[in-house]
């Protein structure tokens, strides 16, 4: 899952960040650009848990984000 860029970039090089798994104190965030991998709280991108945490957990279900916020 994309991380929009207004919302968080690579510290590194500025890059876009892609959230590749979630656990239940964290997500895992690897750099598009450079690679960089990151373990991150559920709340670093200050949306809550809500735009990213949450959704990436129900994907990770196999299960249809936008369900959840119907």
């Amino acid at each position: 899952m994309l991380v929009d860029l207004e919302d968080g970039k690579c510290q590194e090089c500025g890059g876009q960040l892609d959230i590749e798994e979630v656990d239940d104190c964290s997500m895992l965030v690897v750099c598009r650009e450079c690679g960089e991998d990151l373990q991150l709280e559920p709340d670093a991108f200050g949306d809550g848990c809500m735009k990213y945490y949450v959704r990436m957990q129900a994907i990770q279900e196999g299960l249809d984000p936008d369900d959840i916020f119907r």
